[in-house]
Parts: C-alpha cells; sequence; structure tokens
C-alpha cells in the first residue's frame, strides 16, 4: 500500500474525515495516492486541488480524455506504474471504446507516432521533453506547438498536466505507493474546482 503510515477512512476523524467524505467514492473508496497524504490533510488538500483544476476543470479547452493519454505517456515515461494504471483505466472509462483505448496506449508504449495527429503528436513530444529533459526547453518547443495548432491556452494546458504528472509519480515513487486495494478509474466529474468527490 506504501511505505509510510496512512490513516484510513474509518479511522479518520476532524478535517481529514471531512476531506475524505469530499473525495470519496461511490462505497467510501480512497485512492492510496490520496490516503498517503493523511498525516499531513493540507498536502491532500492541496494535491486534490491541483488534480482537479488541472485535470477535471470544466475551464479547459482540451477533452479530458486526451489529458488523461497525456498523463498516462508522462506517467509511463516516468516509469509509474501506478498512475499509468490508475489514469489509463479512466481514459478507457472516458473513452467507452475499449478498442481505441487499447490501441492509444500500444501506441504510446512504443512510441509511434502514426497513430496520432500531426496536433495531437506535437503535444505528446512537448511533454516528452519536458518530462525528460526539462533544462533543454526553449521557445522552439512552444513554436512547434504553435505550428502544429495548439493555442497558448491549450499548451499551458499541455504544460499543466505534464507538470502534475510529475508531482504526482514522484509522490507514488517515492513513498512505495501502490494499487493494492484501490478501485482503478475513480475521477471527478469535469465540474467546477470544489467537486472532488469520485464516481
Amino acid at each position: 500500500m506504501s511505505w509510510i503510515e496512512r490513516i484510513g477512512y474509518e479511522a479518520s476523524t476532524g478535517r481529514l474525515r471531512a476531506i475524505y467524505d469530499r473525495i470519496k467514492g461511490p462505497r467510501d473508496e480512497l485512492d492510496n495516492i490520496l490516503t498517503v497524504h493523511s498525516l499531513r490533510p493540507h498536502t491532500l488538500e492541496g494535491h486534490m486541488a491541483l488534480y482537479k483544476n488541472v485535470l477535471h476543470h470544466t475551464g479547459n479547452t482540451l477533452p479530458t480524455w486526451w489529458l488523461e493519454v497525456i498523463g498516462v505517456y508522462v506517467s509511463m515515461l516516468n516509469r509509474c506504474d501506478y498512475c499509468v494504471d490508475h489514469h489509463f483505466a479512466g481514459l478507457r472509462r472516458l473513452l467507452a471504446d475499449d478498442e481505441r483505448a487499447d490501441a492509444i496506449r500500444a501506441s504510446l508504449e512504443a512510441d509511434d507516432p502514426e497513430a496520432f495527429d500531426p496536433r495531437q503528436f506535437a503535444m505528446l513530444a512537448y511533454a516528452r521533453r519536458l518530462t525528460l529533459e526539462p533544462d533543454a526547453m526553449a521557445p522552439d518547443d512552444l513554436a512547434r506547438l504553435r505550428a502544429a495548432g495548439v493555442d497558448d491556452g491549450e499548451i499551458l494546458e499541455v504544460n499543466q498536466v505534464t507538470a502534475y504528472f510529475a508531482y504526482a509519480n514522484r509522490t507514488v515513487q517515492g513513498l512505495g505507493v501502490t494499487t493494492e486495494g484501490d478501485v482503478l478509474g475513480l475521477s471527478p466529474a469535469d465540474s467546477d474546482a470544489t467537486e472532488w468527490h469520485h464516481g
């Protein structure tokens, strides 16, 4: 589950219980990546606010399924199986097309640009470079996105999803979080930033 102590739903009280009640799934499910914050509930609030605003917010213009693709790819590059498994399950649920989801995953695993249109490929190339070579980023990286038809607001969305998954991957990998006991694919709906309930 993790290498540090965690407080589960039944043992939670006070502020932690209130946060858990905002997040939990339909049968009180809580992902291990969230309960690993339980000793410092304020960090769980920060994590959820970042996650919700970056990945599941109506202010985004890129579709959530595509943001999940970027997150799965970044997690693959960081070798974070936990986030790959969770977010691929979410991607599969959002697409409601298992064959398409499996084809996307196979293409990401093979680093096969032919599976994506030029606009999508440009976004993935940016996410790859930012993940593996952050110190090498330059204005030309953004120029390639713009040339592929990605506007600056969309560039910001791709940047934030890439950065969020770097954070989530390091949280999981640094604390030994596993998917044991998790229900894969639960996530909040695309709605206002204050709605954290997973379904």
